[in-house]
């Protein structure tokens, strides 16, 4: 990783030691202290439901959370495209059609 730096994250009361690209410090840090609230909500309704659970596991069920809230925007984003081209289709007919009736 060219012009990398050495950033130190605290995630669920562990440090880590991350390369980051110069520039991306701060959406690093972002990403990291969403990752931490994520998983410190996991932990949290684990131990009140009497469980325990390890950090990997952790780790893990918060990673599957983020990515299905990831694949639902893009699915939203999809469908949004979809429809745009639609419309850009039903517009683009509709100023041929005008065009033809003005010859």
């Amino acid at each position: 990783m060219a012009n990398a730096k050495t950033l130190e994250l605290n995630i669920l009361d562990r440090d880590y030691r991350v390369n980051c690209p110069d520039g991306a410090e701060a959406e690093l840090r972002d990403a990291a202290r969403f990752l931490n609230e994520k998983m410190a909500e996991i932990k949290t309704a684990s131990s009140n439901a009497g469980k325990v659970l390890g950090t990997d596991r952790i780790a893990v069920i918060a990673a599957l959370n983020i990515t299905h809230d990831l694949l639902q925007l893009q699915q939203q984003q999809g469908d949004s495209g979809e429809r745009l081209n639609k419309i850009h289709q039903m517009i683009d007919e509709a100023l041929d059609k005008d065009s033809q009736l003005e010859l």
